[in-house]
């Protein structure tokens, strides 16, 4: 949609910076955003080339290749009787090339194409009066004198133009407004005058109009009077997104008053002045720097609007300059803003301060200008002196308190000193070749006032394709993907529900841990369309759920031990009315103390019964004791954990069937088993009367396996006692406060090793937080414990684990399952050593390296290891070494900007940790006219499964991919179906088909060697006529794999998938900001099934590894974080929780899969893709930390550090020492983090 926008209002193509522009506001991590951004720009049309497989355009015979499809077409040359050629990449075809521009001619494009209606832009607007719900009031006048009418009769009316923030208030603040006015159509509020002293600009102007005007301005006006133009263009670059500016409006930015406004402290400095008019006409012009009174309280009586702005020009050695720094680069708020303006004047043989402005956002409850720096800077001279004198009464006129709302308040006072640093480093460059400024601005500190552009992002994959049968091994298109493109997939919310259906909403604790004492639902009863409420001793039968132990209710009876947990449910006529009921029902609690964190934990003794496990190889105790080791390191790593943050929330629809016999249900889920079970579980019906299905899922990552089906329990119960259909949704912020998340861990290490960098001995205590019920929180804290020695051989390893029970919802699987977790923690003291030891840490892992025939420190063997060839294959394809050198060289030339560079490995172990679960079942039918409909237990979720399972059956039966077609997932159909997890699925389900096929093969076979059928349909018509059976069922289990944990060793896994990956960042040193400029991938994928669904599932997962590592952090009410209320999730929606964007895709992004090593332990000798490639991302963590570490050299700190994830602005800033932060924390700060 956004992309289409783009090429509708464009009167020529898009250059790629626009497409990336325009993308920008839309999240979708699971992609890797890099396949969108290079289909996307073909439309670009600068270079042919990159969209077709040949050198020329033309074949021979004069056959024209497009190079949006690569195949032949007449789009681009005319036949040869016409004797003209186009220019290459134009298309000459009239159904696809508008005749002409036009915004109202619908003649000029074909019924192909869909535009906005002209006759809606050619009618004449009218004024509209509207009423809504509960006496709602809507108007929009099309005159000035109109709105004060308005404004006059309904003094607290709210003026709209984009409802960007008075939407959010009323819908996620539940802020009532009666009377609302859309000024969207009155054209005194959107006036755009350039005039003689400034530009004039309309209350109601769109900020995207007014960017567009201030770029315009740029290039026709002298450039010393457009410097504030300039810092709001670059400014209104990182505003939101474009699809937000396009409707959000001047006025309503400034008249918000929000404390972290991008623009308010531009206006402000720049000397900008608000026209404001009352309900008479009277207008008077306030300053910018006065308008702003307090927490969103502004200079408006109740009858005044804010009329226009108005924006002088700058004056001759005038500079203003716009900063921002937040979370995200793309469509964040920020963090710290500022606006700071200086105007110089000569006086002798200096430039002097005349007049200054310097405006914080993000450290007041309003905008903050810093009066007595200004103050400070008039009269004096242009120098060094100035700047040292500036920073010292900075520091004391912008204050935050340590409870400061917002926390980060450390990194927050590095921000108004680094962002004045660079604003006095920027002018002096501008000043240079001023015969008064004697001081030039160093080469290296140029880095720190540079501008940074980035570069369209350049994607390479390298893969070889080993073909079985007709489909196997062919880089096939994802069977849904034309139907997810086009918007045409269904989900389960798009389930239409029958007249009688109902909503539900959950009645949630607001309390981290609690007695229940009343629960008062007399106003949810008197809500309108309240059908009914549900809690504990309704339940038909069991309370008591949980995925492996019951150790969790349904609705809690008598205590709740998080905030967020499940009270009970209530269902009405629309989702709106359920969730308004359910916000009425009214409990009274008794507090008791809560644990928020795994240390409050281990302080407490508080961990889940029967989770403490052990693994031990060698002896550690007689390695350190017996001198072996040159040096023994000790220290803690913490591990933040990661919200799954899928695109489609949790979602069930469940119905009766046969007068309340049957109970079937549509989920969105990764285990419709599980849903079965549980459903069955509490109504007390046997399995066999309890149907799941799910066709497919927006995204699930682990958060769907055991979570969403507590959600579809809650939901069964009124639809069970009632007889009626019921749909349950879960809004973002809810699904993300009570799901559960990535699990913290806190990891105790204790290391022994030569001087030489090998490793021999390692003593390691984890902890993982677990919640307030077990889940899985213990086979996610095994898989920690055996995936604790990466690939690294250690002859003496002792692992203790324990499961923390606390006070917050209870953590569940995420892709990785606790691998990455006790991956990460070593490779940071890894990382260490190689600090000890003044080596690097890519050293210190190679001669540390596991090979064939290696025994883990659970008892397995290495088998088919690939570590060495890839690892090798990676190092020359990344010319590490010429890497590192220009890294270094960038480095000595840079002082404020730093590179980094690291080469990470992984091995991770495919197989259900639990035996019994890697089981699998599939249904295959055969049917007359030659086509396959294949069922399995697996679900689709976007991974590419079910591709992939069709792709098996297509090979199998020597038949086309398209006669191959997969439905949906139903429990009526494979029983007792395992989880799609584990990155398993493929292996499991495909050879579970493959089973099938053979099975129905045998029985053709007869049939097939009596005669020549010409095709597959004459051959299964044939095997009717005989009756032969055309229908089976396969099973598969996978085989030699065996784990006791009494004795601590056996073979967990079928195999290991292999990888490595190098990145290389460049981080501001000032303010923690960080691109990523090259990512290079290898991973071993045997002969992949489908390998572009599997370069497609490593670019995923490698970008949601480095939200993991760099940018995705939870932030709990817990001892770290006292400005949040106990027990609460701060970070519950994309407004406080960042996601990578497209911004965030390494510049050079290459994917290579190993070549020429079958996996014999698996089907069609494929390796399993979906987990192994997330610990990837890893490398840009340490990549950071390597160009850290540079920075901290600058200042001669070139001790170790500890660097938590994920290394967040404030982690990198706050680790990158200099003289600024020298005022604020010690060397040794470390930044609070919820673990």
């Amino acid at each position: 949609m956004s992309m289409y926008a783009l090429l509708r209002s464009s009167q020529k193509p898009p250059s790629e910076e626009q497409i990336e522009e325009c993308l920008a506001g839309n999240l979708c991590r699971c992609t890797g955003y890099r396949p969108i951004v290079e289909a996307f720009r073909v439309f670009a049309k600068t270079n042919d080339t990159p969209y077709t497989d040949i050198s020329s355009l033309c074949r021979e015979g004069g056959e024209f290749v497009c190079p949006s499809t690569g195949k032949p077409c007449s789009c681009g040359l005319k036949s040869e009787s016409s004797g003209t050629t186009l220019e290459s990449g134009t298309c000459d075809d009239e159904r696809y090339e508008p005749v002409s521009y036009s915004e109202i001619d619908g003649s000029s494009y074909t019924d192909k194409e869909f535009i906005f209606p002209p006759e809606l832009l050619l009618r004449k607007s009218t004024y509209l009066s509207l009423t809504g719900f509960s006496g709602l009031k809507w108007f929009r006048p099309l005159r000035l004198k109109h709105v004060l009418e308005l404004k006059q009769k309904f003094p607290d009316a709210k003026l709209l133009v984009g409802n960007t923030e008075v939407g959010i208030e009323m819908r996620f603040k539940k802020i009532e407004y009666r009377v609302l006015i859309s000024v969207t159509h009155v054209s005194e509020l959107s006036v755009l005058n350039v005039k003689d002293d400034g530009i004039e600009i309309g209350s109601a102007v769109r900020l995207s109009e007014l960017l567009k005007v201030l770029r315009k301005v740029i290039t026709e006006r002298a450039v010393h009077e457009t410097s504030s133009c300039k810092a709001f263009v670059e400014q209104l670059k990182w505003f939101a997104g474009m699809q937000i500016r396009n409707v959000a409006c001047v006025g309503g930015n400034i008249c918000t008053a929000s404390p972290i406004s991008d623009l308010n402290p531009l206006w402000m400095a720049s000397r900008a002045k608000f026209q404001i008019i009352d309900c008479k006409g009277n207008i008077r012009t306030t300053l910018a720097e006065k308008f702003f009174l307090g927490y969103r309280k502004v200079d408006l009586a109740s009858g005044e609007i804010l009329l226009s702005v108005f924006l002088p020009w700058t004056r001759p050695f005038e500079y203003v300059k716009e900063f921002k720094q937040a979370h995200r680069r793309d469509d964040d708020i920020a963090i710290v803003n500022a606006g700071i303006r200086v105007h110089l004047e000569e006086r002798g043989d200096s430039r002097v301060v005349s007049d200054a402005s310097i405006v914080y956002g993000g450290v007041a409850p309003l905008s903050l200008s810093a009066t007595r720096t200004k103050d400070f800077l008039i009269g004096k001279s242009w120098n060094k002196e100035l700047l040292q004198g500036a920073l010292k009464v900075l520091q004391k006129d912008v204050l935050l308190k340590d409870n400061a709302p917002g926390g980060m308040v450390e990194f927050r006072k590095s921000l108004t000193l680094s962002f004045f640093f660079k604003f006095f480093l920027w002018v002096s460059h501008q000043m240079e070749g001023d015969h008064c400024i004697k001081e030039r601005v160093p080469l290296s500190h140029l880095s720190a006032v540079q501008p940074f552009h980035r570069p369209p992002v350049i994607g390479t994959q390298d893969y070889e394709i080993t073909k079985h049968g007709t489909a196997v091994g062919s880089p096939e298109v994802h069977l849904s993907a034309r139907l997810q493109v086009t918007g045409e997939a269904e989900y389960s919310d798009d389930t239409p529900l029958p007249q009688n259906g109902l909503h539900a909403a959950l009645i949630l604790s607001r309390k981290p841990h609690a007695r229940i004492l009343a629960i008062d639902g007399s106003g949810a009863k008197l809500s309108p369309g309240f059908a009914g409420m549900f809690f504990a001793n309704d339940v038909p039968a069991d309370n008591k759920i949980g995925p492996v132990v019951y150790d969790e209710e349904l609705f809690a009876s008598e205590f709740v031990t998080c905030v967020g947990q499940a009270i009970g449910v209530v269902v009405a006529d629309t989702h709106e009315n359920a969730k308004l009921a359910a916000r009425k029902v009214l409990v009274e609690y008794e507090e008791l103390p809560a644990i928020l964190s795994i240390l409050d934990a281990i302080n407490a003794n508080s961990f889940h019964p029967n989770t403490e496990r052990c693994f031990k190889k060698g002896d550690v105790d007689l390695c350190f004791q017996s001198r072996q080791c040159d040096n023994v390191i000790e220290g803690e790593v913490r591990v933040g954990g990661q919200e799954h943050f899928y695109l489609e929330p949790q979602s069930s629809v469940i119905w009766t069937m046969d007068g309340g016999n049957e109970v079937h249900m549509i989920s969105s889920t990764q285990a419709p088993q599980k849903h079965q079970k549980y459903v069955a579980h509490v109504l007390g019906l046997p399995m066999s009367k309890v149907v799941c299905k799910t066709k497919r899922i927006g995204g699930g990552f682990g958060g769907k396996e055991t979570r969403s089906a507590f959600v579809a329990a809650a939901a069964s119960v009124p639809s069970y006692l009632l007889n009626r259909p019921v749909k349950i949704t879960l809004d973002r912020d809810t699904d993300m406060m009570i799901t559960g998340q990535r699990h913290s861990f806190l990891g105790k290490y204790k290391v022994g090793f030569t001087n030489e960098g090998k490793v021999l001995a390692l003593d390691l205590e984890l902890y993982n937080n677990g919640g307030n019920s077990l889940d899985l929180s213990l086979p996610v804290l095994e898989r920690a414990m055996f995936h604790s020695d990466n690939v690294y051989e250690i002859p003496n390893v002792r692992i203790v684990g324990r499961v923390c029970f606390t006070n917050i919802p209870s953590n569940t699987a995420f892709r990785g399952f606790g691998g990455p977790q006790g991956m990460l923690i070593t490779e940071n003291w890894i990382q260490r050593i190689a600090a000890e030891l003044k080596k690097s840490p890519e050293e210190i892992r190679e001669i540390n390296f596991q090979g064939e025939g290696s025994i883990l420190h659970y008892g397995q063997q290495l088998q088919h290891c690939t570590l060495g060839p890839l690892w090798s294959e990676l190092k020359l394809s990344c010319e590490f070494s010429k890497a590192r050198y220009e890294v270094d060289q960038f480095n000595i030339q840079n002082r404020w900007r730093k590179r980094g560079i690291a080469m990470v490995p992984t091995k991770f172990g495919i197989s259900f940790t639990l035996k019994l679960m890697n089981q699998a079942g599939a249904l295959v039918h055969v049917y007359t006219d030659g086509t396959v409909l294949v069922t399995h237990g697996g679900v689709e979720m976007g991974q590419g499964l079910h591709t992939k399972v069709a792709q098996v059956a297509a090979s199998a039966f020597n038949i086309p991919l398209s006669s191959v077609f997969i439905s949906e997932t139903s429990t009526d159909k494979v029983p007792n179906s395992s989880p799609t997890a584990a990155s398993a699925s493929s292996d499991m389900y495909g050879a579970a088909v493959l089973d099938a096929c053979e099975q129905i093969k045998a029985r053709m076979e007869p049939i097939a060697s009596q005669q020549n059928f010409s095709s597959f349909a004459e051959l299964a018509s044939a095997c009717y006529v005989a009756r032969i059976d055309l229908s089976a069922h396969g099973f598969y289990i996978i085989p030699e794999i065996d784990f006791d944990w009494t004795t601590g060793k056996g073979n967990p896994f079928r195999y290991f998938t292999y990888g490595a990956a190098f990145a290389e960042v460049e981080v501001d040193t000032l303010t923690g900001d960080f691109h990523t400029r090259v990512a290079n991938i290898f991973l071993d994928l045997g002969y992949s099934l489908n390998p572009a669904i599997d370069v497609g599932q490593i670019e995923g997962a490698f970008i949601q590894g480095l939200g993991w590592v760099a940018l995705e952090e939870l932030k709990w009410g817990d001892s770290a974080h006292k400005w949040i209320s106990p027990g609460c999730l701060y970070t519950c929606g994309p407004g406080n929780y960042k996601i990578p964007s497209i911004n965030d895709v390494p510049f050079k992004f290459s994917v290579s899969l190993l070549k020429g090593h079958p996996n014999v332990k698996a089907i069609h000798s494929s390796k399993a893709v979906g987990e192994p490639p997330f610990f990837l991302a890893t490398a840009v963590f340490f990549a950071i930390k390597d160009a850290i570490i540079a920075a901290r050299a600058e200042v001669g700190s070139k001790e170790w550090f500890p660097l938590d994830n994920p290394a967040t602005p404030e982690r990198i800033r706050m680790a990158c020492l200099d003289e600024i932060t020298a005022g604020i924390i010690s060397s040794d700060f470390r930044a609070k983090l919820s673990i």
